[in-house]
C-alpha cells in the first residue's frame, strides 16, 4: 500500500529560472566584463563536480563552498585571477541571493497541482530529499509550495546525501516521529531525476522509485508530473 511519496527538488519538483551559465554571465559582467556563457558552462560542470568530491556536504560553510565554485568556474572561462578576487565577495553575494528565491527558479509545469492532490484527494504524505543546501527552505517558501510538503530533508542539514540509504531513513523517521505512524520503506515512493541518487538510493533504501525525465530532456522514466499522478493513481487501484 502506497502511504508517502518523496520528491528530488532541482529539475524534479522546481526548475533554474535561467540555465546556470547565463544567470553567472549576468552577475560577472559587472565586476569581470562579458565572458562567453558557453565557456562559463563548460567550466561550472567540472567545478562542482571537484569540489562535490573534495569537500562533501557543502564543506560545513556552504558560502565559502560555493565561492570556490563560482572562482573556478569564472577562472576556467577565461576571467582575470587579480580582477575576479577583488570582486569576488560581491559576486558571490549576488549569486546566492538569487538562488535563495524565486529569483533563481520556478516551479515545475503541474508540480504544485500534483502535490495537492497527492495529499489532499489521495491522502499521501509528501516530502522531500535533495542534495542541496539550506537555501532550498527559503526558496519553496517564495515558490509557495505547500507545507504539506514536510519533511524536507537537505543534505547539508543532514550530513548524508544521496544515494546513501541512510538519508532516506532519516527522512521516514522524522515522518514517523511527527506524525505517530509506522510508514515503511516498502509503502514508499521517491520520484527525482538520477539514476544513481534518485533511483538506485531509494530502491537501496527498500522504497520503491521512479524516474522523471528533465523537461528538455528525453530519457528513461516519466515524462512530467501529470503523467506521474497517473502512475500513482493506477498503483493504488491495484491494491484496492
Amino acid at each position: 500500500m502506497l502511504r508517502l511519496v518523496s520528491f528530488d527538488l532541482l529539475h524534479t519538483l522546481i526548475l533554474l529560472r535561467h540555465p546556470i551559465h547565463v544567470a553567472y554571465a549576468r552577475a560577472f559582467e559587472p565586476f569581470l566584463g562579458p565572458l562567453d556563457p558557453q565557456a562559463i558552462k563548460a567550466s561550472f560542470g567540472p567545478s562542482l563536480r571537484k569540489l562535490q568530491t573534495e569537500k562533501p556536504l557543502y564543506g560545513g560553510d556552504t558560502t565559502q563552498w560555493w565561492a570556490q565554485v563560482i572562482r573556478e568556474t569564472a577562472l576556467g572561462a577565461g576571467a582575470n585571477a587579480q580582477v575576479l578576487d577583488a570582486s569576488l565577495g560581491r559576486i558571490v553575494s549576488r549569486l546566492m541571493k538569487t538562488f535563495s528565491s524565486g529569483e533563481g527558479y520556478t516551479a515545475r509545469e503541474h508540480s504544485m497541482d500534483v502535490l495537492h492532490t497527492l495529499h489532499h484527494e489521495l491522502g499521501l504524505r509528501t516530502t522531500v530529499v535533495s542534495n542541496a543546501d539550506a537555501r532550498m527552505l527559503s526558496v519553496l517558501e517564495d515558490l509557495g509550495f505547500p507545507t504539506t510538503l514536510a519533511p524536507v530533508i537537505l543534505s547539508e542539514i543532514a550530513g548524508v546525501e544521496k544515494p546513501s540509504r541512510e538519508i532516506f531513513r532519516l527522512m521516514l523517521e522524522r515522518v514517523n516521529a511527527e506524525t505517530g505512524q509506522n510508514i515503511q520503506p516498502n509503502e514508499c515512493l521517491h520520484v527525482g531525476d538520477e539514476l544513481e541518487c534518485d533511483y538506485k538510493g531509494a530502491r537501496n533504501a527498500g522504497m520503491d522509485a521512479l524516474l522523471l525525465q528533465r523537461p528538455d530532456e528525453v530519457g528513461e522514466g516519466m515524462r512530467d508530473m501529470v503523467e506521474l499522478l497517473g502512475w500513482v493513481r493506477s498503483r493504488i487501484k491495484e491494491v484496492q
